[in-house]
């Protein structure tokens, strides 16, 4: 039997390697106590939620105090804009996400909207973020990717995933690319279970693997892994934990067939069930680490203490049975400091010539809105009407907390407007009759604007929609998620996200007061 590989490094070296690759979150708008002790001992890095978050200034003082214990800190994000938003998760987004972008195929536009989220990123003193999306939303059915990619076309998603990392990283905030290899073709969503793709090799490097070339290309400084299973790469590991995927084709030069990629690879969450209802969180570090990855994020479930000792113990012990090697532990850490010390590209000085846009989130919307019309020209709005918004459940990644749809934007504009949620629940209680006759009565005579996420995706939902127009041939749809039915409605506008400046840009179409594309 052979003896385990005894470590050459001290106990505390490894326990600060260990800490170091770690990126936890914690629950809070100041660091707790506990936090603040582990910077001190190692903690590189610190992952931001909407929890975190209240406000600009307030996020900038919580950056400056973790700051206080560790100059060179890893201050990540997951704000893709759109309908993923932490800075702005009570309020919705001031940016229309990827697919939004995508639809109106300006990639001078990205560049400038990831240029101006980067800007207001790095004034707050966050240095990484954890996009863009880089995944080719080739399976129309993807209950988690959907608006949050650019689009199904590969070569459209490349071009606009290197304008994005462009535009992020010349404000000084490191891109991280994702999910790798591609999250694109699953009808599973990852917080829940363990997706898997059957595709080909060939089929994945024509598809999956193009957006991220052109992110590597344009010098992502970090990429996520995907917890997904592709058995054309590895049938017994998904991605995160397989050499294969990270190793071999990630890290692999470009001309053994591999990506050539040299930065930090981070995972996805580690708390997700298709990691840790299989592998447990702990294994699961321990098997990213030898697999490839540098950096262990887990900060979107568990938010104490115990969970971060827990696993930079499960580390130092893997490194001390030989499972986890010393070198590899040290190569990611060091990894992790190197980006902690250059984060985005420009130094100072440059970020502070980064110009404000403001008004470019807004610009984008109104650009990407498609609308159509059915039988003639569309009286717009006049007076109050009945906003009926057929909600679906939202995804992990999107939350539930951030507010969505045009119901506040109409009622600025047209005051006295009234809106009813309508959902998958109320519709199988009362059936979709009874729902609509109620929806009838609620309305009062007013004109409707029906509202949809997805309608593709929801029976329940296309069925209350078509039993709604069959009474009321003159309600206009609003589609905020990916438009993949046919058009609907006397007026149907299709948003490519449901960003507040999304429901802004509807609402105004709606009343008559911005141009629009016709479809």
């Amino acid at each position: 039997m052979t003896p385990p590989v005894r470590p050459v490094s001290s106990a505390d070296t490894l326990n600060r390697d260990a800490l170091a690759v770690l990126q936890p979150g914690f629950t809070g708008t100041t660091a707790p106590d506990w936090l603040l002790r582990r910077l001190g001992e190692g903690l590189t890095s610190v992952g931001l939620f909407g929890r975190n978050v209240a406000g600009p200034e307030q996020l900038a003082a919580l950056t400056a105090q973790l700051r206080r214990e560790r100059p060179e800190l890893l201050i990540a994000i997951d704000e893709e804009g759109g309908d993923v938003t932490r800075l702005e998760v009570r309020g919705g987004s001031s940016f229309p996400g990827n697919h939004a972008l995508g639809a109106v195929d300006d990639t001078a536009l990205t560049r400038a909207v990831a240029r101006e989220l980067g800007r207001r990123l790095a004034d707050c003193g966050v240095n990484l973020n954890w996009a863009p999306c880089a995944d080719v939303n080739s399976n129309p059915d993807n209950p988690v990717i959907g608006v949050r990619s650019f689009g199904a076309d590969p070569r459209l998603v490349a071009r606009h995933t290197a304008a994005y990392v462009e535009g992020l990283q010349s404000a000084g905030v490191a891109a991280c690319t994702k999910h790798f290899p591609g999250h694109g073709d699953t009808a599973v969503d990852s917080h829940h279970d363990l997706p898997r793709i059957t595709a080909d090799a060939a089929t994945l490097r024509a598809r999956e693997l193009v957006p991220f070339r052109a992110a590597v290309a344009a010098g992502t400084r970090a990429v996520m892994s995907a917890h997904l299973l592709l058995p054309t790469l590895d049938g017994e590991r998904p991605a995160t934990l397989s050499p294969a995927v990270l190793n071999g084709l990630l890290r692999a030069p470009v001309a053994e067939g591999g990506l050539g990629f040299d930065g930090l690879i981070v995972t996805d969450g580690m708390e997700m069930r298709a990691i840790a209802a299989t592998y447990g969180i702990e294994r699961g570090s321990v098997l990213a680490l030898a697999a490839g990855a540098d950096a262990i994020c887990v900060g979107g479930g568990p938010t104490d203490e115990d969970t971060v000792l827990r696993l930079r113990d499960a580390l130092v012990r893997a490194v001390r049975t030989g499972e986890l090697s010393e070198r590899r532990l040290a190569d990611a850490a060091a990894r992790v400091r190197a980006l902690a010390r250059t984060p985005g590209g420009p130094d100072a000085g440059e970020r502070e010539r980064v110009a404000p846009a403001p008004g470019i989130g807004l610009t984008a919307a109104r650009r990407a809105l498609r609308l159509t019309t059915a039988g003639g020209p569309y009286e717009p709005l006049t007076g109050p009407v009945h906003v009926a918004a057929f909600t679906p459940l939202a995804n992990i990644a999107v939350g539930d907390e951030t507010p969505w749809g045009v119901a506040a934007e109409l009622t600025r504009l047209l005051p006295g407007t009234d809106t009813a949620a309508y959902t998958a629940a109320s519709a199988s209680a009362a059936g979709i009759p009874a729902l609509i006759e109620g929806l009838l009565t609620a309305a009062a005579g007013r004109r409707i604007v029906a509202v949809v996420r997805d309608l593709h995706r929801h029976p329940w939902m296309a069925e209350a929609v078509t039993a709604l127009l069959a009474a009321r041939p003159g309600t206009a749809v609003v589609e905020m998620g990916v438009p993949q039915a046919p058009p609907r409605g006397a007026l149907h506008l299709a948003t490519h996200g449901a960003a507040r400046v999304c429901g802004l840009a509807a609402a105004e179409a709606l009343v008559g007061r911005a141009s629009t594309h016709q479809g």
